[in-house]
């Protein structure tokens, strides 16, 4: 939202005051407190008929500051509130110092002095040691706004009519740039783009976006995580060119600075606050067959679909039934249509036990048709949202007569668990947690009578995903757990997965989805997916096969679509030629078969620093190549290896390669970086480079499966490697069992304490290079 038109009037219909100096400082245990008047105080009589605001800056642990601004202190602060610290807060130890001209107050790495000495409002974030300066509250940088303006402060004895705003506003160094703030499909630098933190049903292609996540990364080492639920709205250098404004209808706003230096201990950091991403099992990485949404299917087109894949030799490992295994005008009652599917249980048993697939997903939503035989039920139990007047809330958009479930009732979670239940007891393995975007926040009534409805709009997502989450663990254990959401909030990294919803079959909005996942990833989510070939629309073949090379390299991978099917001899007429479809899918379906010992690998590592696994941003792994902040058509699957999706069907791509030496995974072409480079690629391959001194645990050539032994039989590849060139093994649990390491011209390896690796298991090669090496076990 802008206060201002431009930089000398202010916006019309609104008023607004600035903290224009601090005029005391008050030392607390955890930190300081400021007291900042909207106008400077030269006499007694300034003190009075004015507005202050109250800036509290504590440690919140090392290398973290809290921010929080204040009008009113006597405002209620309903919930809900994120759920931070979750595997406990640090402890945190605050250093306060003060000089004539500024007090400091330290939190480890990062410090925050504040000016003292004039009438003047200043306030620079830096590097404790000195060596780096983040950002500031400058002049006119932290204020309250009032809409429509207010001309005499007796207005103010009613606000009922009157909508009361607080924000900050920290500065932007030259050239500095801002990502994350969730799943979003424009431009990948923020900077100049105005940004409303409000989940919404929008498509891959707007400004809208179904994962706002209040959190920002900037080039510059620094990451603000915005403590606010409700609706946040930012002016990314656009209200003012050099300045990030945050605001929030309200009497308070919190925001934490977090220090790096590097963006990955940015991440880390964040992931302390907010939560590490859940570990998923192994079998959740290879392919993922669905129904799509709204084509025709029983048990008969179930089966051809999947005895076509494996007569094509496509290994699918998850089957997921969308909505239609529901029966119409009845979602989500969580009942198979008996028309269409009038044996589920026994039908998923013949599914698994003919390896056709090996596990199922269904499709769910936190909605209820009136027209579901449990809807009157559900009223009658108070199961539903309701309005303030005592009417469950409803309405007819997606669902006719929808209610939504209230999951801040206890017996609503219970039944919603015991409905889930019923599902794992036929066989369900997973589930996709679709919608919960649109949730009002006007003239309603939540169970908990405590929570404000506007918070709510964003957080439903997490509470609606946690229920689910946690019925998964319940039943099949820990870690064992796999959604597919789309609605997410800051904290819903705790519970993988997320995929990037409605694009269309294009080649732009496959290129939208590459921002949507990058932009996600740099706000600490590990695991991403997309709807291979596009969910609207017709994908022509080769949009379907460049979708297959990119999807497949995302860190999870599911064909889907809106009104036409994704098995692959439906988009091209059944080509069998080497670049039809069907075999370009199983080519690409076995690479990620043979990858697992290294995604996996990475998988444990991501989860444990609140890394992005793929896709990741470049400007993660190198910060210090300017290039590398303005990437948004390429990424890094994990450490090593970098991807380059193909949008053309000739198949020219253009790419950036960051200094060091780097091998073509395909054909074993060494090229050096830094610089950007041009190739020409048939539907087998794409720009797939492994960066300099990796070692690369790969599965037997012509391995199939998503799970088996990592460390047996594997194929061990040294990418320009020197001494000191290091891997983790883990097993298909996601448990250690050893390291690789290169020393002395010998590749050593080393079992973990209690797990033994069988001599002979490895097969050595040295991809690019001539060089000799013997393995030592």
């Amino acid at each position: 939202m802008k206060f201002r038109d431009g930089m000398w009037l202010v916006a019309e219909g609104k008023r607004v005051e600035y903290a224009e100096e601090v005029y005391t400082v008050t030392e607390k245990p955890k930190g300081i407190s400021l007291l900042c008047p909207t106008r400077k105080i030269y006499s007694r009589g300034d003190v009075l008929n004015l507005s202050t605001l109250s800036l509290d800056i504590e440690a919140a642990f090392d290398g973290v500051l809290s921010v929080e601004a204040t009008h009113w202190k006597g405002a209620l602060n309903p919930g809900p509130h994120f759920d931070l610290y979750p595997e406990g807060k640090p402890e945190a130890s605050a250093k306060v110092s003060k000089s004539d001209k500024e007090t400091t107050i330290s939190s480890g790495s990062i410090s925050a002095s504040v000016e003292t000495n004039s009438h003047s409002f200043k306030i620079n974030f830096n590097a404790t040691d000195g060596s780096k300066h983040l950002t500031s509250l400058l002049d006119r940088s932290v204020g309250i706004a009032y809409t429509p303006a207010t001309s005499t402060p007796m207005q103010l004895a009613d606000m009922r009519q009157i909508q009361h705003y607080i924000f900050t506003q920290t500065t932007l160094s030259v050239g500095e740039s801002v990502h994350g703030l969730g799943e979003r499909f424009g431009a990948f630098n923020k900077v100049g783009q105005s940004v409303a933190l409000w989940n919404a049903d929008g498509g891959t292609s707007s400004d809208q976006a179904y994962k706002n996540v209040s959190f920002w990364l900037s080039s510059r080492g620094y990451g603000i995580f915005i403590d606010a639920p409700e609706r946040v709205e930012l002016e990314i250098g656009s209200e003012r060119s050099c300045r990030v404004q945050t605001s929030v209808e309200g009497q308070r706003l919190k925001w934490y600075i977090i220090y790096g230096p590097t963006p990955k201990e940015v991440l880390y950091k964040y992931s302390i606050l907010t939560g590490k991403p859940g570990k998923v099992p192994a079998w959740s990485f290879g392919l993922w067959l669905s129904t799509s949404f709204t084509t025709d299917y029983d048990e008969k087109t179930v089966n051809s679909f999947l005895e076509g894949m494996k007569e094509r030799d496509i290994a699918v490992q998850t089957f997921h039934f969308d909505c239609f295994w529901l029966k119409a005008f009845q979602w989500c009652d969580f009942t198979f249509d008996p028309a269409m599917f009038p044996d589920p249980k026994g039908q998923i048993t013949r599914m698994k036990e003919s390896g056709l697939a090996h596990q199922t997903c269904v499709w769910i939503n936190p909605y209820l048709a009136q027209g579901s035989p449990v809807f009157d039920m559900a009223v009658e139990k108070g199961y539903l949202l309701k309005r303030k007047n005592g009417d469950v809330f409803q309405w007819d958009l997606w669902i006719t007569g929808m209610g939504i479930v209230d999951f801040t009732n206890p017996e609503a979670c219970a039944w919603f668990v015991e409905c889930l239940n019923k599902l794992f007891d036929m066989g369900i393995n997973a589930i996709k947690t679709d919608f919960g975007e649109r949730i009002p926040s006007i003239d309603v009534q939540w169970h908990d009578k405590t929570v404000d409805p506007k918070k709510m709009h964003n957080y439903y997502a997490f509470i609606y995903n946690k229920v689910v989450y946690d019925a998964l663990i319940a039943r099949f254990g820990k870690d064992q757990a796999v959604l597919f959401a789309r609605s997410a909030t800051a904290g819903t990294q705790r519970f993988p997965l997320q995929w990037g919803g409605d694009c269309e079959s294009t080649p732009e909005a496959m290129a939208e989805s590459v921002r949507g996942g990058l932009s996600l990833g740099l706000c600490g989510y590990s695991f991403w997916s997309v709807d291979i070939g596009g969910f609207e629309g017709y994908p022509p073949p080769w949009i379907y096969k460049r979708w297959v090379a990119f999807g497949l390299l995302c860190s999870h991978s599911r064909l889907h679509g809106s009104n036409s099917y994704r098995v692959p001899w439906t988009v091209d007429n059944d080509d069998q030629s080497d670049q039809g479809c069907s075999k370009i899918l199983a080519k690409w379906t076995a690479l990620k078969s043979r990858l697992m010992p290294y995604i996996y690998s990475q998988a444990i590592k991501s989860i444990k620093l609140g890394l992005p696994l793929s896709l990741r941003a470049m400007c993660l792994e190198f910060p210090e190549d300017r290039t590398c902040w303005t990437l948004d058509a390429q990424f890094m699957l994990g450490d090593s290896l970098l991807v380059a999706p193909i949008f053309e069907e000739s198949g020219e791509v253009e790419f950036y390669l960051p200094k060091g030496k780097w091998t073509c995974f395909f054909n074993s072409k060494v090229v050096e970086g830094p610089g950007w480079f041009k190739e020409t690629h048939d539907f087998g391959t794409l720009p797939l480079y492994v960066r300099e001194n990796s070692i690369l645990v790969l599965g037997k050539e012509g391995e199939k499966r998503t799970v088996y032994d990592y460390a047996d039989d594997a194929e061990v590849c040294l990418y320009q490697v020197s001494d000191g060139a290091t891997t983790t093994l883990v097993d298909n649990e996601g448990g250690e069992i050893g390291t690789l390491s290169v020393r002395e011209n010998s590749l050593q390896v080393k079992s973990s304490e209690g797990k033994s690796i069988r001599e002979g298991a490895f097969h050595l090669r040295n991809p690019g290079s001539k060089q000799e090496w013997i393995v030592k076990y």
